[in-house]
């Protein structure tokens, strides 16, 4: 009850609405004390889920929590419904690429689960050489997909998984997504013409499916987007070791020396890649922001609050980009790392056992 007393009171008095709060409050009170719940209004939902953004330690890009496009589906009963929605959400999100950040609620009632931890992820299948074709990070999660029957006749580096949608106990369910609804980008180089003939591509759309928003007492599944960080993509996805780690391949095309670390040929093949990311994405109409522009953005964020008297948290590890970080003004910041409500919390993935953890929505290793 007093989780949802603060929220409300927050909810009305920010908006300058203080009048409404009271006997708003005496309501929901008096429902609490009948039922052991209440319901939220559609503008509470849609108030709380912008704060929740603003309350993500972990999000650089919490400057745009405003632009939070907020879908209420919390009547979906069944793993088709969701499933459409979820297609829906997508080609709504997508906007033929100017992205809109987008969240749909669903119900909080019917333990909803996406297995999935981003609508759109690419297969990984693990060899008999113990090799892995496509992204190792999706490994058990394209595994849980083939044993409830999803298959590809033809396996490649880049197969979209199906969305897995768990209602309560009910058996999961897969559904193939359409493949003219999903957006990708062909990453080519503004100067080196081979980079193309590499194959590599990305989703347009980043959006989270396996976070809970905990709101004023009720925890809601929350499917929701934002955009990418070119950083996530080319810094991560496509460079880390346990994932694509394409860095050995491209210094080769570039013909630097990789003899010895201190040909800093990570680093040079790095920022190549992260310049294809961000030359490809613009090239095609993709929404997306550098490392620096995003960092700027934040420290816009950051002025904002403290003007409007609020104290701006926030894990500093997940605030520091992971290329070139000592050039970006968020380096040299300090934050207090404290939780506050309404917020997103990642779910433990349905087959594994490990503990619930807070993330970041918007700006994830993706």
């Amino acid at each position: 009850m007093q989780e949802a007393e603060v929220f409300l009171k927050q909810c009305y008095l920010e908006q300058g609405l203080a009048e409404v709060f009271i006997p708003r409050w005496q309501f929901v009170k008096a429902a609490i004390e009948q039922t052991g719940t209440y319901e939220h209004t559609y503008d509470e939902l849609a108030y709380g889920t912008k704060l929740a953004w603003r309350n993500s330690n972990r999000c650089l890009g919490r400057n745009f929590w405003q632009s939070l496009q907020v879908r209420d589906l919390r009547h979906l009963q069944t793993e088709s419904e969701i499933f459409q929605t979820l297609v829906e959400h997508i080609q709504f999100a997508t906007n033929n690429g100017n992205l809109r950040s987008t969240i749909s609620i669903l119900s909080p009632y019917l333990k909803i689960r996406v297995w999935n931890n981003l609508m759109l992820r690419y297969a990984g299948y693990r060899q008999p050489d113990g090799t892995i074709l496509g992204d190792p990070a999706n490994v058990e999660l394209t595994e849980q997909a083939l044993k409830l029957g999803w298959s590809k006749e033809s396996r490649t580096c880049f197969d979209a998984l199906p969305l897995i949608i768990q209602i309560g106990e009910r058996e999961p369910k897969w559904f193939e997504i359409p493949p003219e609804i999903i957006m990708e980008v062909p990453l080519s180089h503004p100067r080196y013409d081979w980079f193309e003939e590499l194959g590599l591509k990305w989703f347009a759309l980043p959006a989270v499916t396996n976070m809970m928003l905990d709101m004023g007492g009720i925890q809601y599944p929350t499917p929701f987007n934002g955009f990418y960080m070119g950083a996530e993509i080319g810094a991560r996805n496509f460079s880390d070791r346990e994932r694509y780690n394409m860095l050995p391949i491209i210094a080769e095309k570039m013909s630097l020396d990789c003899s010895e670390t201190m040909t800093l040929w990570q680093d040079l093949a790095l920022v190549e890649l992260n310049v294809a990311v961000l030359h490809s994405y613009k090239k095609h109409g993709v929404r997306i922001l550098d490392h620096h522009a995003l960092t700027a953005s934040f420290m816009q964020f950051v002025d904002d609050e403290q003007k409007c008297g609020r104290h701006v948290y926030g894990d500093r590890i997940w605030l520091i980009p992971p290329i070139s970080a000592s050039t970006t003004p968020v380096y040299t910041l300090e934050f207090e790392n404290r939780l506050l409500k309404p917020n997103y919390f990642y779910q433990r993935d349905p087959w594994q056992t490990e503990s619930t953890t807070a993330k970041c929505p918007f700006h994830h290793q993706a």
